[in-house]
């Protein structure tokens, strides 16, 4: 929608060790579904980083809708998102300081320059 506030997020996982080429393997070749439907939930310039040999995933993205809770219940109820969630969920180890509800663990913003 345009008009709204972009607002610049970010998130952190770790991975399990035997699943880096696995997971690495799924984002070469995202659906084109779930790309399409991370791009109708209001998500821009989304990024996924790995950090070896400590296995954590940084993720980070522009957020440019006006309900986030809404946005990511869209996309939590999607089948095709489902589907890709049952592949990589797997690959994903949540890390053990994450807020209750949480499976990626929700960073906070402290700088930023354009």
């Amino acid at each position: 929608m345009q008009g709204e506030p972009m607002q610049r997020m970010g998130m952190m996982i770790g991975l399990e060790p035997d699943m880096v080429d696995t997971y690495k393997q799924l984002h070469a070749a995202v659906w084109p579904e779930v790309l399409e439907l991370i791009s109708r939930c209001n998500i821009r310039n989304y990024t996924i980083f790995l950090r070896e040999p400590e296995n954590i995933l940084f993720g980070t993205w522009e957020y440019h809708g006006s309900d986030f809770a809404a946005d990511m219940a869209r996309m939590a109820a999607d089948p095709k998102n489902q589907e890709w969630w049952q592949l990589t969920i797997p690959c994903q180890r949540p890390l053990a300081t994450r807020k209750d509800g949480e499976w990626w663990a929700m960073a906070e913003e402290v700088f930023h320059l354009d």
